[in-house]
């Protein structure tokens, strides 16, 4: 199924995770997940199924003043 990662589409196995989403990704620490423009915490990454054309945003943090 398709998906999109950051506005860009990403074909993924049916029935992965937001988890298994952030994998294929190489998401790397630290971050947060929006699932179809709601925050997801992290807890929930590895229960929330992902479904066809969902949009999964990675959010990495910007420091500096």
């Amino acid at each position: 199924m398709q998906i999109l990662i950051n506005q860009i589409p990403h074909e993924i196995p049916d029935r992965s995770t937001v988890s298994d989403a952030l994998s294929i990704y190489q998401a790397k620490p630290p971050f947060a997940a929006a699932l179809n423009l709601n925050f997801l915490p992290k807890v929930k990454y590895t229960q929330t199924i992902l479904k066809e054309n969902d949009e999964l945003e990675v959010i990495s943090p910007v420091t500096g003043g």
